[in-house]
């Protein structure tokens, strides 16, 4: 029965999801030391001022989600670049997704969807800018939460029906 929970479907799914996460936040973490030691340097995603992936990046909200230093310090272990933190993400979704760790996998999945949404407002109505990776991203957690949440209500129905007595 929790092998029903396990599709080689929805298990391929969550591969290609975190491997593009995983792709894009390496991405991120490159265009954000590129610019640091190049303020010339260029990204494929900026397009235009108004779509620029490496001013996102690079802006305060890049690292930290822009709370960290103002809580601990600019030079705190936990001031990293939003994009480390997605690369942990996304790896944590990969390993745990062969488990059955579905209270984790939404817990966390949960947590993205919370930082997405802080860092969407702070792309749109503060910085006024358009992130074609950031964009991306915010769309591949809302489908791992998904994909999450999916199995935690298999596993969960799985689990009542084994707790029935027979003949019921």
């Amino acid at each position: 029965p929790l092998n029903s929970c396990r599709s080689p479907g929805e298990r391929a799914l969550r591969l290609v999801l975190c491997a593009l996460g995983l792709a894009l936040s390496v991405y991120a973490l490159h265009v954000e030391s590129s610019r640091e030691r190049d303020p010339g340097y260029r990204a494929m995603c900026d397009l235009s001022p108004s779509v620029s992936c490496s001013k996102v990046f690079t802006s305060r909200w890049g690292r930290g989600f822009g709370l960290v230093e103002d809580l601990l310090g600019k030079h705190s272990v936990f001031n990293q670049p939003n994009s480390l933190f997605g690369i942990v993400f996304y790896i944590l979704q990969t390993l745990l997704g062969n488990t059955l760790a579905a209270v984790t996998l939404v817990g966390t999945s949960v947590v993205s969807i919370a930082g997405s949404l802080y860092l969407a407002y702070i792309l749109f109505f503060v910085l006024h800018d358009f992130c074609l990776v950031c964009v991306t991203t915010y769309l591949l957690n809302g489908a791992l939460l998904l994909l999450n949440y999916k199995r935690l209500v298999c596993l969960s129905g799985s689990g009542q029906r084994r707790a029935k007595p027979k003949g019921q």
